[in-house]
């Protein structure tokens, strides 16, 4: 059955569990992860899609996809006669994922098309990050540190996570370590335990930060 010609720019959430397909169409594509990651293969050269790294895939061009379980990626199908140039990777910046709940496919793909164009890039998986910075929270983290766990220079760390959340990678431990005391409070853990496991010297330390940063104080959470 031939696939049904698209006429007019169209977006989508499509979940993938594991599947591999190889083919060409008359529309271009433009995608990138909202979880997980696909590995493509564009044109014969090895490409990806992930959270931090999304993909341009003009009409005509031979392309196969592996998506891992539980992928959910956000496309956009472009009619045969738009004009997107090239294939190519560009960076997922946070106005690209605030764009997925835009209601208009055609700012969704102005917004995306924005988007800073990227070479061959080692992904960042916010998942994983956490985990590493959630089970060693107390321990001091560098952005050296936090950019070995991908096998990124801290330059290149610094870069990718800043277009992926918005944040330096100091800004996002401290949002991280915040984040966890505020849950730490509120199930009544003491003040002082609290800074101890979040990496703050003291209760003092951590009740300052917080009422610099978040304006909410400790008395606050307890009661919250």
């Amino acid at each position: 059955m031939r696939p049904v010609p698209v006429v007019e720019i169209a977006s989508s959430i499509r979940r993938y569990n594991g599947e591999y397909l190889h083919h060409a169409h008359d529309h271009g594509q433009i995608m990138f992860a909202l979880q997980g990651r696909m590995e493509l293969e564009i044109d014969g050269r090895a490409a990806f899609a992930d959270t931090s790294c999304g993909m341009l895939i003009p009409a005509g061009v031979t392309h196969g996809f592996l998506a891992t379980r539980d992928v959910r990626m956000f496309v956009i199908d472009l009619p045969a006669n738009q004009v997107i140039g090239g294939a190519r990777g560009f960076a997922v910046t946070p106005e690209c994922r605030h764009s997925v709940a835009w209601s208009d496919a055609s700012l969704q793909l102005a917004q995306l098309l924005q988007a800073p164009r990227v070479l061959a890039r080692r992904g960042i998986d916010l998942a994983e990050l956490d985990a590493a910075l959630d089970a060693a929270l107390h321990e001091a983290w560098s952005t050296a540190r936090m950019a070995g766990l991908f096998f990124l220079s801290p330059q290149r760390f610094h870069a990718r996570l800043l277009e992926l959340t918005g944040q330096t990678p100091q800004a996002y431990l401290r949002t991280r370590r915040f984040d966890v005391a505020e849950h730490l409070l509120r199930k009544g853990v003491p003040l002082e335990t609290a800074a101890q496991q979040v990496g703050y010297s003291s209760a003092s330390a951590l009740s300052f930060a917080l009422k610099r940063d978040r304006d909410v104080g400790t008395r606050q959470l307890r009661s919250g």
